[in-house]
């Protein structure tokens, strides 16, 4: 399955769109992900937080990336936010890198992840920050992909079963 994804820029969000997304999210939190939910991971959550980061992406406040498989089926996403501080012009935070469970390992997240680096950098983001679970798939796609750690925080957030996890700090500067 390596290539066979593609990968755009989400500028609209129809109910399809949020409805996939949705199933994204739901898939992950289920898989144990640490991306700011807790079990039950329902629906009505799901759609919640996706009509919101819609609304935000409309008024400029970010980019959603998505990655989908040929028939046009949504497998996984990623977002670029951008640095609310006035003195932070340069800056923005790579948010919920997710991949559906049954589309790992085939280069999406790698792809996402290229995808946002270039979309930062042509709104003229030149410094990344992101955070991910330690020792998570993650991890190992960050440093692959020249982003540099900057530590651990113990007990930063929970788990969807409700147990503290860290998580890790890294940058990346986009200046070459």
């Amino acid at each position: 399955m390596p290539g066979t994804h593609r990968i755009r820029c989400l500028k609209t969000f129809g109910d399809e769109e949020i409805r996939a997304l949705c199933d994204v999210l739901i898939d992950c939190v289920e898989g144990g992900a640490s991306v700011s939910f807790l079990l039950p991971m329902t629906e009505p959550k799901a759609r919640q937080f996706w009509n919101g980061v819609a609304a935000s992406a409309l008024r400029g406040e970010r980019l959603v990336f998505i990655a989908e498989e040929p028939d046009g089926r949504i497998i996984g996403t990623t977002q670029v936010v951008w640095a609310q501080a006035e003195n932070q012009p340069h800056r923005a935070d790579v948010a919920k890198m997710l991949v559906h469970r049954r589309a790992r390992r085939a280069g999406v997240g790698a792809a996402l992840l290229a995808a946002a680096e270039r979309g930062a950098l042509d709104n003229g983001r030149t410094l990344l920050v992101l955070d991910t679970v330690t020792d998570s798939d993650g991890y190992r796609l960050y440093e692959r992909s020249g982003w540099q750690r900057c530590g651990e925080i113990p007990d930063y957030a929970l788990w969807p079963d409700g147990s503290p996890c860290p998580t890790t700090v890294y940058f990346k500067s986009l200046r070459s």
